[in-house]
Order: structure tokens, then C-alpha cells, then sequence
């Protein structure tokens, strides 16, 4: 019985020391979302945790509260990241990044400002009075605001498509929004050095059926 004492006095602080460092690895990640090192300290946590259980169990027929099952390191590692002492086995990154531009005519500045602030007012409540639309620039951002945030949003008759282009990169280091300020046009555009770009895909406008039966001739 003591030998089982202390086994489980060792299993108890195993439960403590992954537990802090639990913490500190949560402390250092400030908020990143899947963070490596928070998933490794999860891990560990969460193991120690359930092998303290399974030997207070053994020992005195008693549980904790904590409703926890074992994680595999190997399935941990290809379901949400590296996991301390298990090698990646894809030779690819797992941040890619794509970059979108497409280009507008505006043939008429009066009706994109009319058709966005009709956008505006069916996303006001009734009680109050929506501001009124200043500029090309904010009627576009509140057609992207009132759709679903893509640049289908922009598929209206008061705005031209014109060309645009897509690239997409494997990066190494996912965009941090915060490091850039909110009027900077480029940087969070700006590739790093260690970027790849994997490809381009240039886009234009579908041509009038009446130029596209031109052409065939």
C-alpha cells in the first residue's frame, strides 16, 4: 500500500507540473489561436489528469471531476499540431495564404451610394436613423459588411468588374493583424521572405454575348 501511495503522490504532482505549465504556455501564447506549444501543454495536461484518475480509482474506488479520456500524441499531432517528441510527417506547411484583388468601374457614383445605403437601412433598427453614405469608398465597405463579406457581395449592377488576380502561398507564419495599423494599405499584404508562392490565377470579366459571338468570327 505505501509503494501505491506513493505512486500516486507522483502521479498527483505530475497532475500540478502540467498544470503550470499549462498555464505559463497559455500566459506566453496571449490569445493566438492554435498555438503549438498551448496544444502541447493541453496534452500533457490532459493525460496526467486522466492517469491520476484511473490510479485514484485503483487504489480507492474514488474518481475526480475531471470527465477526461487519454489523447493519443500520434492522433493529436495530425488532428490539431505538433505534439512534443512525435516528427511532423507532411513536408508542407500548414498556413497557406490567399490573396485576392478585383478591381470596379463605378459607372455611377449616385446609384452605388443609393444601393448601399438602402443596405444600411435594412440593417438598422427601425427605431433608429442610419448615417448617410459618404463616398465610393464606404458605399463598397458597406456592401461588404451587409453580405456575407466576400466579393460576392460586389455582384451588383452599380459596380463594373473589371480584372483581378488570386495568389496563393504557403507561408510560415500565419498574418498577425495586430502588428499592422489600420490605415496600412500594404503590410498585411506584403509577402515575407520565406513565402512561396504555389500559383496565380488571373480573372476577367465575362465578355457581352454579343462580343463573344463577335470574336467567333
Amino acid at each position: 500500500m505505501t509503494d501505491q501511495h506513493g505512486e500516486l503522490d507522483a502521479a498527483l504532482e505530475r497532475v500540478i507540473d502540467a498544470a503550470r505549465h499549462h498555464l505559463a504556455a497559455v500566459r506566453a501564447a496571449q490569445g493566438r489561436i492554435d498555438d503549438d506549444d498551448v496544444w502541447q501543454a493541453y496534452v500533457a495536461l490532459n493525460n496526467a489528469s486522466f492517469a491520476y484518475d484511473e490510479q485514484l480509482l485503483d487504489a480507492f474506488g474514488e474518481v475526480t471531476p475531471w470527465d477526461v479520456e487519454s489523447i493519443d500524441p500520434e492522433e493529436a499531432d495530425q488532428r490539431f499540431g505538433d505534439v512534443e517528441g512525435v516528427e511532423p510527417t507532411d513536408p508542407h506547411p500548414r498556413v497557406i495564404s490567399v490573396r485576392q484583388r478585383r478591381d470596379y468601374r463605378v459607372p455611377s457614383v449616385s446609384a452605388l451610394i443609393r444601393v448601399a445605403e438602402a443596405a444600411r437601412r435594412e440593417g438598422t433598427p427601425a427605431e433608429d436613423e442610419p448615417e448617410p453614405v459618404e463616398g465610393v469608398g464606404e458605399a463598397v465597405l458597406e456592401l461588404l459588411q451587409s453580405g456575407d463579406g466576400s466579393l460576392g457581395a460586389l455582384d451588383v449592377p452599380e459596380l463594373e468588374p473589371l480584372d483581378g488576380v488570386v495568389m496563393v502561398s504557403e507561408v510560415g507564419t500565419p498574418v498577425d493583424l495586430e502588428s499592422f495599423d489600420d490605415d496600412d494599405p500594404a503590410g498585411p499584404f506584403q509577402p515575407a521572405a520565406d513565402d512561396r508562392l504555389v500559383g496565380r490565377l488571373d480573372e476577367h470579366p465575362f465578355m457581352e454575348l454579343d462580343e463573344e459571338h463577335d470574336h467567333a468570327h
